[in-house]
Protein backbone atom coordinates (compact mmCIF):
# COMPACT_ATOMS: atom_id res chain seq x y z
CA UNK A 1 0.00 0.00 0.00
CA UNK A 2 1.20 3.47 -0.89
CA UNK A 3 2.09 5.64 2.31
CA UNK A 4 0.28 9.26 2.27
CA UNK A 5 1.87 12.30 0.89
CA UNK A 6 3.49 14.52 3.32
CA UNK A 7 1.14 16.61 5.40
CA UNK A 8 1.41 20.22 3.96
CA UNK A 9 2.87 19.14 1.01
CA UNK A 10 0.11 19.03 -2.40
CA UNK A 11 0.39 16.18 -4.61
CA UNK A 12 2.19 17.39 -7.43
CA UNK A 13 0.14 18.04 -10.69
CA UNK A 14 0.94 15.81 -13.99
CA UNK A 15 2.69 17.44 -16.57
CA UNK A 16 0.44 18.54 -19.54
CA UNK A 17 1.86 16.99 -22.36
CA UNK A 18 4.01 19.18 -25.09
CA UNK A 19 2.84 19.71 -28.22
CA UNK A 20 5.19 19.78 -31.16
CA UNK A 21 5.40 22.85 -33.54
CA UNK A 22 4.10 22.15 -36.65
CA UNK A 23 6.12 22.31 -39.37
CA UNK A 24 6.01 25.03 -42.02
CA UNK A 25 4.08 24.17 -45.15
CA UNK A 26 4.80 24.73 -48.89
CA UNK A 27 2.20 25.78 -51.72
CA UNK A 28 2.77 22.94 -53.50
CA UNK A 29 1.44 20.57 -50.64
CA UNK A 30 -1.49 21.71 -49.15
CA UNK A 31 -2.45 20.91 -45.90
CA UNK A 32 -5.27 17.88 -44.77
CA UNK A 33 -5.83 19.32 -41.42
CA UNK A 34 -3.77 16.65 -39.53
CA UNK A 35 -1.19 18.06 -37.74
CA UNK A 36 2.50 17.59 -39.21
CA UNK A 37 4.36 16.16 -36.50
CA UNK A 38 1.73 12.84 -37.00
CA UNK A 39 1.63 12.69 -40.03
CA UNK A 40 1.46 8.76 -41.21
CA UNK A 41 2.94 7.87 -44.44
CA UNK A 42 -0.91 7.17 -46.37
CA UNK A 43 -1.05 11.19 -45.11
CA UNK A 44 2.06 12.50 -46.87
CA UNK A 45 1.35 10.20 -50.31
CA UNK A 46 -2.53 11.89 -50.15
CA UNK A 47 -0.91 15.27 -50.41
CA UNK A 48 1.76 14.54 -52.73
CA UNK A 49 -0.81 13.10 -54.41
CA UNK A 50 -3.20 16.16 -54.04
CA UNK A 51 -0.35 18.45 -55.12
CA UNK A 52 0.05 16.78 -58.67
CA UNK A 53 -4.29 16.89 -59.46
CA UNK A 54 -3.85 20.29 -58.88
CA UNK A 55 -0.96 21.10 -60.60
CA UNK A 56 1.47 22.03 -58.03
CA UNK A 57 3.95 19.85 -58.67
CA UNK A 58 4.48 19.44 -62.59
CA UNK A 59 6.47 17.18 -64.56
CA UNK A 60 10.37 17.33 -63.90
CA UNK A 61 10.08 18.96 -60.26
CA UNK A 62 12.75 17.56 -58.06
CA UNK A 63 11.93 16.12 -54.75
CA UNK A 64 14.50 17.20 -52.55
CA UNK A 65 13.96 14.71 -49.54
CA UNK A 66 15.07 17.36 -46.98
CA UNK A 67 12.58 20.11 -48.10
CA UNK A 68 9.65 17.63 -48.30
CA UNK A 69 10.54 16.19 -44.50
CA UNK A 70 10.78 19.90 -43.29
CA UNK A 71 6.94 20.46 -45.17
CA UNK A 72 5.94 17.16 -43.57
CA UNK A 73 7.70 17.69 -39.67
CA UNK A 74 9.31 14.27 -40.37
CA UNK A 75 12.65 12.61 -41.09
CA UNK A 76 14.25 11.90 -43.91
CA UNK A 77 13.42 8.53 -43.28
CA UNK A 78 9.76 8.49 -43.02
CA UNK A 79 9.52 10.62 -46.60
CA UNK A 80 11.70 7.86 -48.61
CA UNK A 81 8.77 4.88 -48.42
CA UNK A 82 6.20 7.60 -49.72
CA UNK A 83 8.34 8.20 -53.22
CA UNK A 84 9.21 4.46 -53.43
CA UNK A 85 5.55 4.42 -53.29
CA UNK A 86 4.98 6.94 -55.99
CA UNK A 87 7.61 5.80 -57.96
CA UNK A 88 5.87 2.11 -57.82
CA UNK A 89 2.52 4.12 -59.75
CA UNK A 90 4.90 5.29 -62.15
CA UNK A 91 4.33 9.10 -60.51
CA UNK A 92 7.83 9.54 -59.50
CA UNK A 93 10.75 8.71 -61.51
CA UNK A 94 13.75 7.40 -58.77
CA UNK A 95 17.14 7.52 -60.00
CA UNK A 96 20.17 6.70 -58.45
CA UNK A 97 22.08 9.96 -57.74
CA UNK A 98 19.98 11.90 -58.62
CA UNK A 99 17.41 11.34 -56.68
CA UNK A 100 13.94 11.67 -57.04
CA UNK A 101 11.55 14.26 -59.28
CA UNK A 102 7.88 14.20 -60.48
CA UNK A 103 7.62 11.94 -63.88
CA UNK A 104 7.52 13.08 -67.16
CA UNK A 105 5.41 10.44 -69.07
CA UNK A 106 6.40 9.32 -72.97
CA UNK A 107 4.20 9.79 -75.47
CA UNK A 108 3.95 6.01 -75.34
CA UNK A 109 2.95 5.95 -71.19
CA UNK A 110 0.38 8.61 -72.28
CA UNK A 111 -1.42 6.58 -74.82
CA UNK A 112 -1.15 3.31 -72.52
CA UNK A 113 -2.53 5.38 -69.34
CA UNK A 114 -5.78 6.42 -71.78
CA UNK A 115 -6.13 2.72 -73.02
CA UNK A 116 -6.24 1.61 -69.67
CA UNK A 117 -8.85 4.08 -68.44
CA UNK A 118 -11.05 3.04 -71.68
CA UNK A 119 -10.78 -0.26 -70.43
CA UNK A 120 -11.79 0.04 -66.82
CA UNK A 121 -13.99 3.29 -66.69
CA UNK A 122 -16.91 1.73 -69.08
CA UNK A 123 -17.43 -1.07 -66.50
CA UNK A 124 -17.00 1.57 -63.20
CA UNK A 125 -19.62 3.96 -64.69
CA UNK A 126 -22.49 0.54 -65.56
CA UNK A 127 -21.84 -0.48 -61.91
CA UNK A 128 -21.92 3.70 -60.53
CA UNK A 129 -25.54 3.22 -62.78
CA UNK A 130 -26.57 0.35 -60.94
CA UNK A 131 -26.15 1.37 -57.36
CA UNK A 132 -25.76 5.51 -57.85
CA UNK A 133 -28.23 7.78 -55.20
CA UNK A 134 -30.12 10.80 -55.52
CA UNK A 135 -27.06 12.33 -53.77
CA UNK A 136 -24.39 10.90 -55.91
CA UNK A 137 -26.05 12.51 -58.95
CA UNK A 138 -26.30 16.14 -57.36
CA UNK A 139 -22.45 15.35 -56.39
CA UNK A 140 -21.67 14.85 -59.76
CA UNK A 141 -24.10 18.08 -61.05
CA UNK A 142 -22.33 20.31 -58.47
CA UNK A 143 -18.89 19.04 -59.34
CA UNK A 144 -19.89 20.31 -63.54
CA UNK A 145 -20.99 23.41 -62.32
CA UNK A 146 -17.67 23.80 -59.95
CA UNK A 147 -15.30 22.73 -62.94
CA UNK A 148 -17.46 25.35 -65.39
CA UNK A 149 -16.82 28.13 -63.15
CA UNK A 150 -13.51 27.13 -62.75
CA UNK A 151 -12.66 27.42 -66.42
CA UNK A 152 -14.53 30.86 -67.00
CA UNK A 153 -12.36 32.35 -64.66
CA UNK A 154 -9.42 31.21 -66.30
CA UNK A 155 -8.30 28.88 -63.31
CA UNK A 156 -7.63 25.77 -65.61
CA UNK A 157 -5.67 24.18 -62.61
CA UNK A 158 -8.53 24.01 -61.05
CA UNK A 159 -11.02 22.91 -63.65
CA UNK A 160 -8.68 20.00 -64.80
CA UNK A 161 -8.72 18.79 -60.98
CA UNK A 162 -12.88 18.70 -60.87
CA UNK A 163 -12.61 16.87 -63.84
CA UNK A 164 -10.25 14.02 -62.43
CA UNK A 165 -12.61 14.24 -59.08
CA UNK A 166 -15.70 13.46 -61.23
CA UNK A 167 -14.34 10.34 -62.52
CA UNK A 168 -12.94 9.24 -58.88
CA UNK A 169 -16.01 9.81 -57.34
CA UNK A 170 -17.96 7.41 -60.39
CA UNK A 171 -15.35 5.00 -59.13
CA UNK A 172 -15.52 4.87 -55.79
CA UNK A 173 -19.76 4.92 -55.58
CA UNK A 174 -19.22 1.95 -58.00
CA UNK A 175 -18.06 -0.34 -54.95
CA UNK A 176 -15.48 -2.12 -56.96
CA UNK A 177 -12.45 -1.71 -55.20
CA UNK A 178 -9.76 -3.15 -57.41
CA UNK A 179 -10.72 -0.78 -60.61
CA UNK A 180 -10.89 2.15 -58.23
CA UNK A 181 -7.88 2.04 -56.87
CA UNK A 182 -6.19 1.24 -60.62
CA UNK A 183 -8.29 4.51 -61.51
CA UNK A 184 -6.91 6.55 -58.92
CA UNK A 185 -3.16 6.03 -60.07
CA UNK A 186 -4.34 6.32 -63.43
CA UNK A 187 -6.04 9.58 -62.79
CA UNK A 188 -2.83 10.87 -61.21
CA UNK A 189 -0.66 10.36 -64.33
CA UNK A 190 -3.61 11.71 -66.32
CA UNK A 191 -2.87 14.55 -64.93
CA UNK A 192 0.80 14.59 -65.21
CA UNK A 193 0.19 13.69 -69.20
CA UNK A 194 -2.01 17.11 -69.25
CA UNK A 195 0.55 19.28 -67.99
CA UNK A 196 3.01 17.76 -70.55
CA UNK A 197 0.93 17.37 -73.79
CA UNK A 198 -2.12 19.89 -73.28
CA UNK A 199 -2.04 22.14 -76.07
CA UNK A 200 0.00 25.15 -76.04
CA UNK A 201 -2.43 27.45 -77.17
CA UNK A 202 -4.72 29.38 -74.65
CA UNK A 203 -8.10 29.10 -76.57
CA UNK A 204 -7.24 25.39 -77.73
CA UNK A 205 -7.21 24.30 -73.97
CA UNK A 206 -9.85 26.58 -72.73
CA UNK A 207 -12.22 24.79 -75.23
CA UNK A 208 -10.93 21.05 -74.78
CA UNK A 209 -11.82 21.75 -71.31
CA UNK A 210 -15.29 22.90 -71.90
CA UNK A 211 -16.27 20.34 -74.08
CA UNK A 212 -15.12 18.02 -70.87
CA UNK A 213 -17.93 20.11 -68.95
CA UNK A 214 -20.33 19.07 -71.94
CA UNK A 215 -19.42 15.56 -72.10
CA UNK A 216 -19.44 15.06 -68.54
CA UNK A 217 -23.16 16.80 -68.57
CA UNK A 218 -24.57 14.03 -71.31
CA UNK A 219 -23.23 11.67 -68.76
CA UNK A 220 -25.01 12.51 -66.12
CA UNK A 221 -28.19 12.38 -68.32
CA UNK A 222 -27.22 8.88 -69.39
CA UNK A 223 -26.44 7.68 -65.51
CA UNK A 224 -30.10 9.75 -64.95
CA UNK A 225 -31.91 7.51 -67.09
CA UNK A 226 -30.07 4.44 -65.66
CA UNK A 227 -29.05 3.98 -68.98
CA UNK A 228 -25.70 1.44 -68.43
CA UNK A 229 -24.85 0.92 -72.05
CA UNK A 230 -25.18 4.66 -73.13
CA UNK A 231 -23.65 5.67 -70.56
CA UNK A 232 -20.65 3.26 -71.15
CA UNK A 233 -20.55 4.60 -74.63
CA UNK A 234 -20.00 8.02 -73.60
CA UNK A 235 -18.01 7.25 -71.19
CA UNK A 236 -15.53 5.71 -74.27
CA UNK A 237 -16.02 8.81 -76.63
CA UNK A 238 -15.36 11.15 -73.73
CA UNK A 239 -12.01 9.59 -72.82
CA UNK A 240 -11.05 9.34 -76.88
CA UNK A 241 -12.08 13.03 -77.09
CA UNK A 242 -9.42 13.95 -74.18
CA UNK A 243 -6.53 11.66 -75.74
CA UNK A 244 -7.03 13.11 -79.64
CA UNK A 245 -6.49 16.80 -77.73
CA UNK A 246 -3.07 16.02 -76.67
CA UNK A 247 -0.20 17.29 -78.87
CA UNK A 248 2.66 14.45 -79.35
CA UNK A 249 4.32 16.42 -81.01
CA UNK A 250 5.72 19.12 -80.58
CA UNK A 251 5.24 22.75 -82.31
CA UNK A 252 7.65 23.93 -84.83
CA UNK A 253 9.74 26.81 -83.27
CA UNK A 254 8.97 29.88 -86.33
CA UNK A 255 12.59 30.51 -88.28
CA UNK A 256 14.42 34.05 -86.64
CA UNK A 257 13.55 37.01 -88.25
CA UNK A 258 16.97 37.63 -89.45
CA UNK A 259 16.51 41.55 -90.23
CA UNK A 260 15.30 41.53 -86.41
CA UNK A 261 17.61 39.36 -85.00
CA UNK A 262 20.94 41.13 -87.01
CA UNK A 263 19.59 44.30 -88.26
CA UNK A 264 22.05 47.29 -88.24
CA UNK A 265 20.10 49.03 -85.26
CA UNK A 266 21.12 46.01 -82.85
CA UNK A 267 24.95 46.90 -80.98
CA UNK A 268 27.68 44.41 -82.27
Amino acid sequence: MKPPAPAGRAPRAAAAPRRRAAAPRTAALPATGADDGLLSDNDMYERMVSAILDHRLPPGTKLVEDKLAMAFGVSRTRVRPVLVRLAGEQVVTLTPRRGASIAQPTVQEAREVFEARRLIEPRLVSLFVETATAQDVAWLVQSVADEEAARQAGDMRRAIRLSGDFHLHIAQAAGHQTLGRILRELVSRTSLILMTYSPSHVQAREEATACGCREHRALIDAIRLRDAGEAARRMLDHLARIESQLEFTPPQDAAPDLVQLLGAGRAA
